[in-house]
């Protein structure tokens, strides 16, 4: 997945704002945007922004307004941080199906009928997404109809470490404005003027492990929802590797999860495991090289973060001993890495 995203999908969240009466200038500003989104006629306007300027959009929305719901459901009722307790509902769910059962149970138990998540399951193909949708005369899908989609499948992806390959989208709507967007999204056949708007894959993917942990959800809700939107979406992230560096997460103030720990999570002996890495050509210290690697640049990108604040969450409590090792993972210092990135974001 790029680390770009289009920036029609910031106007949804802004519109949230806007229409219940609050100034979003200051949430702009922190995110680092120096133009009004909602106005494409701003001689600064951009078609795309970073997925750290989004993710920081959507964590100012999240604190004015106190709602961890991505967008992704249609109704106003939705309590405050219901995301965020039917995440903490299904973490300790043993596989991919058992989630999305519970999660739409969740809903189901708590929420209107335009909230509810629809899942049903056959032995060819898992469904999962709204199946009711008041529509009056059909109008045509919309960005906040694919973002809500996109988002539960990256998801579920992100439960289980690896992509889900998607065999086919509904969509309630009409045909939309430059269609090829939506597919290039999706990567699958979409299906428009159907009875609800579902996400369709192999049910055989309802059988992969949850492979996170409290741990690691924590940091998931703390940086939402960055990691989903710059989630690998190719067929080289589905293996082994990438379902342990799920596991090992982005926050290491508190240690590693142990190779021991890792290994019982996916139902395999150590020797198993290491095996299976060593196939695959790497080491679970690679892994962890790697984890800790994206998770300073993904800390270097939060600029209320000083880099010796940084240093304290990988778990370094010599600063020296973490510029010394991001240089070697990346050629450049935190600080030019920090400073690249900034140029890039403007």
């Amino acid at each position: 997945m790029s680390d770009r995203v289009p920036t029609r999908f910031v106007c949804t969240l802004l519109r949230m704002v806007g229409d219940r009466g609050y100034d979003f200038t200051t949430i702009l500003t922190n995110a680092g945007l120096d133009f009004d989104p909602l106005d494409k006629a701003h001689p600064g306007y951009r078609s795309e922004i970073s997925a750290m300027q989004y993710s920081r959009v959507y964590q100012g929305v999240l604190s004015l307004l106190q709602d961890e719901t991505f967008g992704t459901t249609g109704s106003e009722l939705v309590a405050p941080g219901a995301f965020r307790m039917m995440c903490y509902c299904i973490i300790s769910c043993g596989n991919l199906g058992e989630a999305i059962q519970r999660s739409s149970e969740f809903y189901r138990t708590f929420f209107d009928e335009r909230s509810q998540l629809y899942a049903n399951f056959s032995d060819q193909f898992a469904r999962v997404g709204y199946r009711t949708m008041v529509r009056e005369g059909r109008p045509r899908v919309g960005a906040p109809d694919a973002y809500g989609l996109s988002l539960w499948h990256r998801f579920f992806g992100w439960l289980c470490g690896r992509p889900i390959e998607l065999k086919r989208v509904d969509f309630a709507g009409d045909v939309p404005e430059r269609q090829e967007k939506y597919e290039e999204l999706f990567g699958c056949p979409l299906y428009f003027n159907q009875q609800s708007d579902l996400l369709y894959f192999d049910s055989a993917c309802l059988s992969w492990p949850v492979v996170h942990t409290e741990h690691s959800l924590r940091e998931f809700l703390r940086t939402a929802p960055y990691q989903l939107l710059v989630m690998e979406s190719g067929s080289d992230s589905d293996n082994l590797s990438a379902q342990v560096k799920a596991m090992i997460g982005h926050d290491f103030s508190e240690g590693f999860p142990g190779f021991e720990t890792i290994s019982s999570a996916l139902n395999m002996s150590a020797p198993t495991l290491r095996r299976r890495l060593k196939r695959e050509g790497t080491t679970f210290q690679q892994l962890k090289d790697e984890a800790r690697c994206d998770a300073s640049k993904l800390c270097l990108d939060r600029l209320d973060l000083s880099i010796n604040e940084v240093a304290l969450q990988m778990g370094f409590t010599d600063p020296s001993a973490f510029h010394r090792s991001f240089k070697k993972w990346t050629g450049s210092t935190p600080g030019q890495f920090r400073a690249s990135r900034k140029g890039r974001s403007a």
